[in-house]
């Protein structure tokens, strides 16, 4: 109410960095993380959530979330809805990388041929690349999310026919 955002509050005698406060709040929305600790000297600031209050951080970035999905609509639309039934879901919250890197080229394209055990793509959690791998051989037919994507757990990716 009133205040500007980055002010630094005095409370109980300590100096709080609000803006720091809510960019590390951000984090653990977009990273799926709990929880964050920063250490600066002697000041040392630790955000984390419950899962009560996880629901709230999700539904906070949602709207600015919204355009990213909006290209990968057409992909969906392609898919027969039986086909969704059968796409390679995520195994994990996470970001989701169509690239091995940035400015590579994707691991796989619409139409490209993939073996069992070839990567398609990577899905970022806790700092830490998780390929994710072809379960069967084939052909993909959509690519239902865009690289860099937050996706949720069981969400389909893509699908290979």
């Amino acid at each position: 109410m009133g205040e500007e955002k980055g002010a630094v509050k005095r409370q109980n005698g300590m100096n709080i960095d609000t803006a720091l406060v809510r960019e590390l709040a951000e984090m653990l929305a977009d990273t799926g993380l709990t929880e964050i600790e920063v250490e600066d000297g002697d000041r040392k600031i630790k955000v984390s959530r419950a899962a009560t209050a996880a629901s709230a951080f999700v539904a906070a970035p949602a709207p600015a979330a919204a355009p990213a999905p909006v290209p990968a609509a057409p992909a969906v639309e392609a898919a027969p809805a039986a086909a969704l039934v059968d796409a390679l879901k995520s195994p994990m919250v996470g970001t989701a990388y169509l690239t091995p890197e940035p400015g590579a080229p994707n691991f796989v394209s619409v139409g490209s041929q993939v073996k069992v055990g070839d990567t398609l793509l990577i899905i970022e959690a806790m700092k830490v690349m998780n390929p994710i791998t072809a379960t069967k051989a084939g052909t993909v037919s959509a690519i239902l999310i865009e690289s860099g994507q937050p996706v949720e757990y069981d969400q389909p990716l893509l699908v290979i026919s």
